[in-house]
Order: structure tokens, then sequence, then C-alpha cells
């Protein structure tokens, strides 16, 4: 057996480009729109496409694999996806297990409700051009065969099921007659009789064996965060199924987490909370300012017992019914910069300490305060838990012990309070109190996604490079808790240890130049920068306008016929040729009924959604008729097509496929943004700041490089005081300064600036953001007060290839500007974009900027 994780394998597959990162239309297009699949997600898609069709070392059957992925990854939407593969591969029965009852809830709203915020798939599934429902089912007979059916069970209730004899039950029998696909969340409780290393009569995992080894076709796949590396039957047992490992650091150094942020205080418990909440409340005051539509919620945690939470919550209604003006001024004093950072906000925008009462009163009312520690109440609290983030659910704070340390998504939990004081320190190992702590906060730790037009990903963290940023606060997860110094060790060490905390972090300052503060460029200069916009598709009048080729779409007809071949004596072969004709049609001559139909079969074409591409499409008797769109398509039928004039299925079979090519080649044409070819005008004061940045230690960009601090400083025409980047953006400025003297013989007022995340010019295309790493500004001797605003991107020849986008925007922006200016104060600007600098060719960079310097002196 090979020594190697399956996982790390794959690691080596995929880093070589030997691994196919696509995910069918099956999938892509049956998954809920509103979530974009992740590069982490692909990935887990891709291989387990390879490993389901090919071959890898110690390949068994039935299959079994594992996805060992960070808590908040979208593991269900992994699930989801996976149903929608096979259920394409032929799978009809899926069975869905875990060991919580919550779990089971949760996840049946998440499959099942299309009315559900965290609905999985999308409204209307398709696939193979018929419609697909979801069905819950308690066994496998008798289903629907066209359905995906799931059976949902906890671990426990399938043990008992099949050991007990029920009436409607699952028995062993639906294992073996019907292949089943096998689906266990959180996966490392059913490894019971593994971890003991000994035969235990009908445990779980027992049961779990047995049902998934009655058929070989049958699959098992297991869905866990924190699987077991360090017992060897396990390392054993999974070697060959662990298909991804993907933990909560990389998770969380991916940015797709908050931040966790230890608030420690001297203030009494009531003080405490009173600090949590007007932190909370900020979190909202500076979602609206930014227009994000955010409820934060505050989780108060109780240490042990029901009692305890209840007392938490009476003393929490007794705190806001009584607050006051003055109370908040004592919270004022706090010297915790978050804290400053808020009362600053609040004065800033002309919240006063009396307005901040009033709506921490109307906010934390009663009626949006949950307690989730009854058994009783379970039904009503579960849906409301389930749905946070629900614009209808006005749930602002929570109490509870331990009834969230598992199954529990949360998107817009940003403060979690320790209502409590014990620790259970003071031993060799982190005591299990605090090991619980971790995991809860871990599960609060999801991101929050909300969008920037500078940013293109709503799900990951965008202010790393800029803790400052007011925004920044949207980031993080605020934990509230005593200062006990050896307290708060062991919480971090607890937080390290699951990987929602990296020791390795550092913090690096790039500041402005004190000189270059002072200059007139600073003060009065401007740098001009596009905008995004709705795509406009007012310009598309046809298919042909968003690529769909006016060629022949052929469809073969199944004849029943086939070919043989003769061996010769002197061993070649001869064939018998099959006879084939062909014979086009153009689809305004097939039935409408049949064309009708079959777009009826794709939700692609449904009025609505041709008429946000194609505005000018009046009717669907014009998509239909119309030259411009089916109307000027025709299908080449091959094969027998004698007697096809009244062959309607095959004409129907004809047109969906037609119409999936068509739906392809418009797919890739269409965007929701462009980038506006109008540039505005930004003043260089208010986009250039000073940054606070955090960065993996390990990170080369971290590195502190006196050296090369030392030479810019003496660089007048450089704007900040150092460079966080590669050496490919360093090795650019040590050559521009090469340059220098030559440039400055036909140019004054020379600054390169660096764009560390401080601004971005947007795709004409389809309005992606691009941060060019830097901004070059010349201004000419000649008196015309004509200044070039060059954008620079200096890029390593391994990422030449997968960025060329940018390099082809740089040329556009260029060629928008040829012998155009804009003007602003009288004064002249023409902007330029340089192709990609690359240390290796450094004189092929020289010579595109001169080139395109001199062909804008020509254009003037």
């Amino acid at each position: 057996m090979s020594e190697q994780f399956l996982y790390e394998t794959l690691n080596a597959v995929s880093s070589m480009g030997f691994l196919k990162k696509e995910v069918p239309d099956s999938v892509a297009q049956n998954l809920n729109p509103k979530y974009e699949l992740r590069p982490y997600q692909v990935e887990a898609f891709a291989r387990f496409f390879h490993c389901h069709k090919n071959d890898f070392p110690d390949k068994t059957y039935p299959l079994h694999f594992l996805f060992n992925m960070a808590t908040g990854s979208g593991k269900t939407l992994i699930m989801a996806g996976l149903i929608l593969y096979l259920y394409e591969q032929g799978y009809r029965n899926f069975l869905f297990f875990v060991n919580s009852t919550n779990i089971i809830e949760k996840t049946k709203d998440n499959f099942l409700n299309p009315a559900s915020i965290k609905y999985q798939f999308n409204q209307e599934i398709h696939i193979g051009h018929h419609r697909v429902r979801v069905s819950p089912v308690d066994n496998f007979e008798g289903i629907n065969p066209s359905d995906i059916n799931i059976c949902f069970t906890t671990i426990q209730k399938l043990h008992s099921d099949l050991t007990t004899e029920k009436e409607n039950a699952i028995t062993f029998e639906d294992f073996r007659k019907h292949k089943v696909v096998l689906i266990a969340d959180e996966a490392h409780h059913i490894n019971v009789k593994t971890k003991a290393q000994t035969e235990l009569f009908e445990s779980w995992e027992n049961t779990v064996e047995r049902i998934f080894t009655q058929n070989d076709e049958n699959l098992l796949l297991e869905f866990t965060a924190t699987h077991d590396y360090a017992t060897p039957a396990m390392v054993n047992k999974y070697r060959n199924k662990v298909i991804i490992r993907y933990d909560l650091l990389q998770f969380r150094n991916d940015r797709f987490s908050k931040d966790v942020v230890i608030v420690q205080s001297d203030f009494d418990q009531k003080e405490r909370i009173l600090q949590a909440l007007i932190l909370n409340q900020y979190k909202q005051e500076v979602a609206a300012k930014y227009r994000i539509n955010l409820k934060p919620v505050i989780l108060l945690k109780a240490q042990r017992t029901i009692a305890q939470s209840q007392e938490n919550k009476a003393n929490f209604h007794k705190i806001v019914d009584s607050l006051t003006a003055k109370q908040i001024v004592s919270i004022r004093k706090s010297d915790i910069p978050i804290v400053q950072h808020a009362f600053r906000f609040f004065d800033e925008n002309n919240i006063s300490d009396g307005q901040l009462v009033e709506r921490l009163k109307r906010e934390f009312h009663k009626d949006f305060c949950l307690s989730v520690n009854e058994e009783m109440e379970k039904e009503k609290y579960q849906i409301l838990l389930n749905s946070l983030e629900d614009k209808n659910n006005r749930v602002r704070a929570i109490f509870a012990v331990q009834k969230l340390n598992e199954g529990w998504d949360v998107l817009n939990l940003f403060d979690i309070v320790r209502c409590y004081e014990a620790r259970d320190t003071g031993r060799a190992k982190i005591g299990s109190t605090t090991v619980s702590e971790a995991q809860l906060i871990g599960r609060g730790a999801r991101y929050f996604p909300f969008v920037l037009p500078e940013s293109n990903d709503r799900f990951r963290r965008k202010f790393d490079g800029d803790l400052e940023h007011e925004l920044r606060v949207l980031e993080e997860l605020h934990y509230h808790s005593i200062n006990d110094s050896r307290y708060i060790a062991e919480i971090r060490a607890a937080l390290i240890e699951q990987g929602m905390m990296d020791e390795r972090e550092v913090t690096r300052e790039l500041k402005l130049k004190e000189p270059f503060k002072k200059t007139d460029f600073y003060k009065y200069g401007v740098v001009w920068l596009n905008d995004r916009q709705p795509k406009d598709y007012q310009r598309v009048k046809s298919f042909a306008d968003l690529g769909v080729k006016k060629r022949n779409y052929t469809h073969v007809i199944a004849t029943g016929h086939g070919g043989a071949t003769i061996a010769l004596e002197n061993g070649k072969k001869g064939a018998v040729v099959k006879d084939e004709t062909r014979q086009d049609v153009k689809v305004r001559d097939i039935e409408r009924n049949v064309v009708q139909s079959a777009l009826a079969r794709n939700p692609f074409f449904t009025f609505a959604s041709l008429k946000r591409y194609f505005p000018h499409l009046a009717s669907m008797r014009d998509l239909i008729a119309s030259e411009d769109y089916l109307g000027g398509l025709e299908i080449t039928f091959q094969g027998n097509v004698y007697g096809l004039d009244d062959n309607r299925p095959e004409k129907l079979a004809a047109m969906l496929g037609l119409l999936s090519q068509i739906e392809a080649e418009i797919r890739q044409q269409v965007t929701d943004y462009e980038g506006t070819t109008e540039f505005r005008r930004n003043w260089v004061r208010e986009v250039l700041k000073d940054k606070i940045m955090k960065f993996d230690a390990k990170n080369p960009s971290a590195a502190e490089d006196p050296q090369f601090e030392h030479f810019v400083s003496a660089k007048d025409w450089f704007a900040f005081n150092t460079v966080y980047g590669t050496s490919e953006e360093k090795a650019f400025v040590r050559m521009l300064d090469r340059r220098m003297s030559e440039l400055a013989n036909q140019y004054d007022k020379i600054y390169l600036l660096r764009n560390e995340g401080h601004f971005a010019i947007y795709n004409f295309s389809d309005g992606q953001a691009f941060q060019p790493d830097f901004v070059l500004f010349l201004r000419q001797k000649n008196g015309d007060l004509l200044t070039y605003q060059l954008f620079i991107e200096p890029k390593g020849r391994h990422l030449k290839d997968h960025d060329r986008w940018k390099e082809t925007f740089l040329k556009e922006i260029t060629a928008a500007f040829e012998g155009k200016t804009l003007t602003f104060e009288g004064k002249k600007y023409r902007l330029i974009g340089v192709p990609f600098y690359n240390n290796e060719d450094e004189n092929v960079f020289r010579q595109n900027l001169e080139s395109a310097l001199n062909q804008a002196v020509q254009t003037q």
C-alpha cells in the first residue's frame, strides 16, 4: 500500500495541471446561483470526478471517499453538487445520515425547501433535458426512478431501523437491490470501532460498513472538519480514501473566514456585556453607512447549566432596560483600540450617546432575544437559528450553553461574550472547556459576504491589506473575555491548534514619505480611474452579437444498423461501409409545437431570461421565426433521414441539442458588468493612504528589506517608504531608477505610485476589477502641461498566461486614448496601459514603454 494519502497524490496531480478543473453544466447550472463556487470547491469536485472515473493506487470497490474540509467551507453545497453529478451517472437513491437530529432538520431544509435562504439547488433542476425533483423517502422501495430520492436519518435511527424490524423502515435488502450513495456528515462520529481498535458488537460503524458493502456499486461519501490523522488504525483505513484535506488554517489564510479578535478587559461582567453590545451596534452602523444589509448577532455563552444561561438572559434584559447615556460614557474610557474606533465612528457620524442608548434598547428588546437551551422549544428556535441572516428575522441576541457546538451555520454572528470567569487552565494540555469555547468560536467565524465595486470576491476578507479601514470590523469576530493572562494564553493556544489563529502572522506598515506629502502633486494632483456598471446589452440585436455561430448543428439519427469488418488473408482488414445520408433542415421549417416543446424544456430559454441579454427580442414567436435568432439556423440530420418529415421525436431531440449548444455559446459571452470607457478624476491625496497590512510570516512579500527601504528613501519620485511585494515588483522599481536620468531629460514631475489595494480599474468587457501594481506619472517639459498616466503591472513568467486578460485590458486602455486627452483645470492627461513587465524580459518592457510614449507624442 502507498505510504502517501490519496489527497497527497492528488495534490501533486493538481499542481502539475493534470486535473481537469471543470464542473459540468448538470452541476453548475443546477446549484443555487447565489452560491458562487469557490476554488477549493471546484478542486474538490475535480478530484472526485477524476477518482470516480479513473484508477488510482489501492482503488477498491465499493468506492469510499472522505472530504476533510473546514467548518464553514460549504460542504453541504459540495454534497448537493455530488448528488447532481451522480444522478447524471445513473444513481437515484441517496442516504444522508449524521449523529444529530438538529443537523438532519437543517439539511432537509437545505435540500428540500426552495423557500429556505440556504436552499442548495436551483429553483428548477434540469438534467438531460428533463426536469428532476428532489424527494424525501423512508426507504428505496416504490420510489420514482426519475427523482433524486433522499432518505434522511440519524446514525442512531439507521442502526435501530436495521437491527429491529419496523414497518416501512429501511432494510439491508434496500442496499443489496439498489445502488445507493451513502452521505455521512460529521463523519468523525462513526469510527468507534476503528478508533477503539477492537471488535465492538453492533456498533454504528459495523452498521455502516455492512450496508455499504451490500452492493459493489454503492458509494460512501464522508464529510468532516475534524479527521483523525494520528491513530494508526485510522491512518490505515483512510489512506486511500481522503480525497481532499482543506483544514481551518488554510481556509482562514485563504481569507474565507472572519478573523478572531480577543477583546479582553478589566470590566466586570455587566460592563463587558455593555461593551460587546456597543461594538455589535457599531458593526451595524458601519454596514449601513456602506449600504450593506447586515443585522449583526451577539451570543452570550453560559458555562455549564441552563439555569446559568437563564440568569444571563434576565441580567441582560435589566442591563438594556435600565441603560443610560452615563453608562455609555463609562465605556468610552476604555483604552481598547477597537472600542476607541467605535466611538470615533459614532462621533464622526453624529450618533450621540443618547441616540446610541435608544438604538440599543430598540435593537436588543427582549422580543429580539432567543434562548436555545430548552428541548421543548427546539422546533421554534431551530427555525430562527437557521435563518438568522433572513431580513425578516429580527433576533439580535442568543443565549446558550452547549447547543450550538456542532451543526450551526451562521454568517452574521459578530460577538461572543463569555459570561463566566472560571477557567480550567493549569494542566499540561488545553482544558476541555477551553477547547469547547474554541470550537464555538470556529463556528461563529464564518465570513459574512458583502460586495464592493473594487473586489471581485464577496466571500473573502478584503482588508487584510488595510487593517485601519472602517469596513475591516465586518471581517472580525470579537470574543469578549476577562483580562486573565493565563486564560488568554490558553484560548489563544486552542484557537491556534484549531487553525482559527495563525501564530506566524505579522503586520507591516506602508507609509507615504513626508516630503512627498508636501508636494503639489500630492496636494492638488489627480489620478484617473474608471467605474464598473451593469452590462448594457442594448447593442445586442441577434444571436451572432453574443457569439452564436451560424454553422449547422449536426444531429446523428440512430439507424440501428451496424458495420462489419472482414479479416483478409494478408492480415489487412476490409470494411463493409454502412449507407449514410444527410439532410439540412431550417429551424423555421420544423413544426412550431416541436420547437416550443424544446424551448419549454430548457429554462435558459424563457422569455424573461432571454430579454436580459437580447433586449430587442419582441416575442417568443420572433425568437423562433426571425433570421437574427433561431430562424436563421439550420440542423444537419445525419443517418437514416427517410421518414424524417414525420419523425417528431428525432426533431425534438435535435432541437434540444441545438439549444444546449446555443446556451453554451451565449454563456461564454455574457457578464453582469462592464467597465466604463470614461475615466473620472480622483484626488491623489484621497486615493493614497498609509496602510497597516497583515501577512503570513512565510509570505515572501512580508519580509523586511532594509536594503530596498534605504534605496527608495533617497528617491523623491517614489511615494512610499517601501514595497511589500514580489521580487519582480522591486526589480521594476530598480529598473526604472536606472532609466530615471533619461526620463528626466524629457519629463518633469515624475512620480511612481505603488498601488497596494488603494484603487482598482475595471475591465471594459466584463467589469472585472484590476489593481495595477504601479502608476507612473510623467509631465512633458515642452510647456503643453500634458501628463502621461501609465498603468504598470510587473508579472512573473509563471503568472503571465493566467492574467493575460489584464495585459489585454492594458492594451485596450492605450488604444482607447490614442489621440485623446482628458482635461482638468487647464491641464491635459493621456492614459497609457503598458504590457507586463518581467525581469527576465526587461529590455522588451523598456521597448514597450518607449514605444507607448513615442506613439502618444505622435498622436497628440
